[in-house]
């Protein structure tokens, strides 16, 4: 029996798709990252985060914690402030969904609202909020966590390459996932190093703001990934291979997995599998790729994806 929801943080299944794997297409596993207490992978890292800060000292008994957020960092900083007894304050954006927003402030976290260009993500946006959450720091003494530079979060992403290489028994060839602050791909890349298992890691980029492949910075709308500018944890070493996604493929996929697979997820776990599929058949059906599903669909239901029409999408 669980004596705290942090305690279920981690060891998420991996699920093999069948429907939406077009044949000659390598064997694709998905890490269900909707299991976790707020249904995102992001529960792994903002756990992290934290007990750094204790552990250091740098985040005091009933302290406040301040953090810039798509979102999904958020509600997850959010349901452990709550559990430890931290104040928080969130720095977010009207770009990202309503219920990440109120999921947020349901469990108690003070919201900050920077307004977006027309609905979108691109690299002012990023830097707008990085700029408020330094503001409320200076003022109110708050531990930041900083999860653009904050690299205590890859621990918690060695960790989830240890379950991936268990849960394979070590047979795996490709992993694929989508780069916000580049700490999973990183973090899960340096774990599968760690235990000495060359496996072809993928990056995936909003084709609209691919900058880590050397374009242009731009609008996108897959929440949580693309800051539009290249940030601070990534490394290119670590990656094999970076694949932009656009927006509409990354919608479209996340729709026909929900309907084919019954995984409903949020944009970007679409992107992850856009990718996925393009490197599984390359490798062909003798192979096995890694995704993730970053989080749940229900975080998304007032958005483009499965609002507005969205959902009625072939």
């Amino acid at each position: 029996m669980a004596t705290s929801v942090l305690d279920r943080i981690g060891n998420t299944p991996l699920l093999e798709l069948r429907r939406i794997v077009p044949p000659g297409c390598a064997r694709i596993l998905i890490k269900l990252e909707g299991e976790n207490p707020t249904a995102s992978m992001k529960d792994r890292m903002a756990l992290a985060m934290i007990e750094c800060g204790e552990r250091s000292g740098r985040l005091k008994p009933e302290g406040r914690v301040v953090e810039y957020t798509g979102g999904s960092t958020g509600v997850s900083l959010s349901l452990i402030c709550a559990a430890k007894g931290y104040e928080l304050s969130i720095v977010t954006s009207d770009a990202f969904s309503i219920e990440k927003r109120r999921h947020m402030a349901a469990l108690g976290a003070e919201l900050t609202i920077i307004p977006s260009h027309g609905g979108g993500m691109d690299a002012a946006l990023t830097r707008n909020m990085v700029a408020a959450a330094r503001r409320i720091c200076e003022q109110t003494g708050a531990f930041w966590t900083d999860q653009l530079n904050n690299e205590d979060q890859l621990t918690a992403y060695h960790a989830m390459a240890d379950e991936i290489l268990s849960q394979t028994q070590g047979r795996i060839d490709a992993f694929v996932q989508a780069t916000g602050t580049a700490a999973s791909v990183r973090g899960i890349a340096e774990g599968f190093h760690r235990r000495e298992r060359r496996v072809h890691i993928v990056a995936v980029e909003p084709k609209e703001s691919a900058v880590l492949s050397g374009g242009e910075s731009g609008v996108h709308k897959i929440e949580g990934v693309g800051a539009g500018f290249v940030v601070p944890l990534w490394r290119a070493d670590l990656a094999d291979e970076i694949l932009p996604v656009t927006t509409d493929e990354a919608m479209a996929m996340t729709r026909r997995l929900a309907r084919l697979d019954a995984v409903f997820s949020g944009t970007s776990t679409g992107a992850n599998l856009v990718a996925a599929i393009d490197i599984g058949m390359r490798l062909g059906p003798k192979a096995t790729v890694v995704t993730i599903m970053c989080d749940s669909g229900t975080k998304y239901l007032s958005t483009a994806l499965y609002g507005e029409g969205g959902h009625q999408s072939k």
